[in-house]
This record gives C-alpha cells, structure tokens and sequence, in this order.
C-alpha cells in the first residue's frame, strides 16, 4: 500500500504542552494503511503533500452534537416535514461538519444505529460516531414533551424502532429502559438530571431523578460497559450526577465551587457548549418559532455559563470540546473554540481539549485523539503554523480521516 508523507508541517501531536515561544515542532507525517507509522524530519513516502508554513493537528472531537437538527427545531418545522427526511438531512449536515476539521463525534440524541452504520459502510460522508439514540427523562423533566393542552410536541426525540421512548420513572424502570438503549446499539447512555433551556415547561436549576434512580442507571450502563453522560444545568443535578458516577456533565450552567470540587475529586469531565445559548438567541432573531419562555432562559443562563466553565477551567476540571451543534447550525462548529479562548484557556489546552483530552472522555484515546505512530491517520491541516484558535475556520487547508484525504485541498 502507498505511503501518504504530510511534508515540513508544523506538529501540534495533541498531548506535549506547546512552547509559546517555539510552537509545535517541524516534522514528517507518514501514514500507511490508515494510520501513522512515523513522525519525524527526513521520512520518505511515495504520494507527498507540502505542509510548509502550515499547522498539522489530529482530527478534531466534538462531544455534544444532534444531527437531527440545524438551528430551526420549532415544532412547526418537525409537523411539516415527511418523517424519513431527517435521516437524509442528517446526512448533509454530517458532511459539513467532517468539512471543519470535526472528525470524531458523539451524538448526544437523536441519530440511530443505521446513521452510523452508513457512515462506517461508506454510504455518506461524516465524523466517526458514538450514538445515545436518546436523552433519558423524567416524566415532567426535560426530555418530555407533553405540553399543557395535552398533546405532545413533535421533535428529534421522538420515538421509533431505531429510538426507543425516552420517559421513564423509578429504579426498575431505569434498569429496563437502559437495557433498551444498549439493545438499540446506543454506545452511550444521555440522562437528563436537570431541566433544561429547551423545554418549555422545566426550569434549568431544578434537579431531576432521585439518586436511586441515577445510581441504577450507572450500575447498569456500566454493566453494559458503557459511558453515560448528564445533561446537567442547575447545581442540585450536577451534584447528583456526580455522585452518581457519571462521566461527563453537558453545560454545567450553574457550577459553585463545591460542585467544581466535587468534579475534580471524581475526575468528572464537563462539556462546556457555550455556543448553545447564543444559538438559540440566534434562532430567535432568525425567525424560528420558539416561546417566550425559552428565549427568556437562554437570555438569563448565558452570563452564569460563562462564569461557571471560566472556574471550572481556572480550577483544572477536565474540559472536551462540545458545542450542541444542531441548536447551532452545523458546520459552525470551531465558534466553541474561540469561546473556550475567550474564557481563559490557552490556544494549546483548547486545541488538547478538542483533540486528546475528548478523546478519553469517549474512550477512544488508544486509536485517536493525538498524532503519535500507530494512531489512525485522523489529521487536518490549517494554513498558518500557529496554534491561534480564534478564527480557525477561515485556515481550514485539508482534512484527513483515515489516512484519505475527504474534504480540502491536498496540494497547492
């Protein structure tokens, strides 16, 4: 099999922490069936792509995405539109977000195991996937959407044979509706342990589920060996599921430093998504039919957002790169990573962020996340050899995954 070189590019490898004065180091990149076999000066291949002046970093991770949406999830849009067409959507919005440098991702609700699968098969272009099929929710709490004349609101968690019905109540109920989602080939299991900006009826700071309940959920997704994350916005339902043992917390709106203390002697991660609230502000303005109520808690949350991921950060918790693309259009993906900037990481521990530290989040750290030999050839390739994360969509040159050039430019 040929021999891929990446020439004279400057290395970000996604673990040393970079000097800011010397930046990542000037090397070869030689990928041969689908991943790295050297890193160094002076290697030889038989195809070569010129990476003079120009930043080589792994394949990006973003670890909160809904394909099911684009930035327009008003009920108006689901009642108009055939059922089978969100699958065919979900396939163009996968191929824009793979075209910004995002090669790994966790679905945080709404794809099924046939998307992935025709992704691995080939079918359509995308990120690599971990799918949660689903957020689990109380009945009342964040995933549920019945509204008070009655009926239930369509949306992207509505359920099928491939998305199993996502309310559920009680320990036993828990363990049987776990046990569901790893049927369905969920490689992750979302919890929702607060209410939410989204729905209209639940408030982000009140706590959902019991600790008995959350406890069972662990036990058994851990059975299962499987991760679970929480969507967790207030205080009370971060702890929670922390407590419980849950991996990662989605958005963590209102962290104190008890809780940020609690994170770190349990070694939770947090998926920040500071791009969420101002998406939805964004929608609003656009047009999209939302109630009032939920404009007015996107409005509220954004400054305390912000202030919780910024000591969260200062304080050492494990931060991976997520955006909740999908109340984002996708595709904008790389806004996350000037937000993060803005809050006081470093360019190097947001680009680690979104490439090492979120490929442990998910597991996946022995194939992917750095650019070390024997990795998979995740790689993408920015104009420019600085680490500057401010605009980095506008340096995007090439994207690499699996060792094949799929969306770019290869040469000049």
């Amino acid at each position: 099999m040929s021999r891929l070189i990446l020439r004279n590019g400057h290395v970000f490898d996604g673990i040393s922490a970079g000097s800011p004065v010397a930046g990542p180091l000037e090397a070869d990149i030689v990928v041969e069936d689908h991943r790295i076999v050297d890193v160094g000066p002076g290697l030889d291949g038989d195809e070569e792509i010129d990476c003079t002046g120009r930043l080589i970093t792994p394949g990006l991770f973003d670890c909160h995405v809904h394909f099911m949406a684009d930035g327009d999830f008003s009920a108006q849009t689901h009642l108009q539109s055939p059922f089978s067409l969100q699958f065919f959507q979900a396939a163009e919005r996968m191929e824009r977000t793979l075209a910004v440098g995002v090669t790994s991702v966790r679905e945080a609700g709404g794809a099924d195991a046939g998307v992935r699968e025709a992704r691995d098969r080939g079918l359509i272009a995308g990120p690599r996937m971990q799918i949660s099929l689903t957020m689990l929710s109380q009945t009342g709490g964040h995933g549920d959407s019945w509204e008070i004349c009655g009926g239930f609101m369509p949306g992207m968690g509505d359920a099928h044979p491939g998305r199993p019905h996502n309310i559920v109540d009680g320990p036993d109920e828990m363990r049987r509706k776990v046990r569901e989602l790893v049927r369905a080939d969920a490689d992750v299991i979302k919890v929702a342990t607060t209410g939410g900006v989204m729905s209209s009826r639940s408030r982000p700071q009140q706590a959902q589920f019991h600790p008995d309940e959350l406890e069972v959920l662990v036990a058994e997704a851990s059975a299962a060996e499987r991760f679970v994350m929480a969507h967790a916005q207030g205080t009370r339902g971060i702890r929670n599921a922390i407590t419980a043992g849950i991996r990662s917390i989605e958005h963590g709106i209102y962290l104190d430093d008890e809780t940020i203390e609690m994170m770190l002697a349990a070694g939770t991660w947090l998926v920040p998504t500071l791009i969420a609230p101002m998406g939805v502000l964004e929608a609003a303005d656009r047009g999209v039919e939302l109630a009032p109520q939920v404009i007015a808690k996107a409005t509220e949350t954004i400054e305390a957002h912000r202030s919780s991921v910024a000591r969260a950060m200062a304080a050492g918790v494990k931060i991976a790169m997520g955006t909740d693309s999908g109340v984002t259009p996708h595709g904008q993906n790389l806004r996350e990573l000037a937000e993060m900037s803005k809050l006081g990481m470093s360019d190097d521990q947001v680009l680690r962020s979104s490439t090492s530290v979120a490929a442990d989040l998910l597991g996946v750290s022995e194939d992917l996340g750095s650019i070390e030999t024997g990795k998979l050839a995740d790689l993408v390739i920015w104009e420019g050899s600085g680490l500057d994360v401010r605009d980095m969509r506008s340096r995007i040159r090439t994207i690499i995954q699996n060792g094949i050039v799929v969306a770019g430019r290869a040469g000049d």
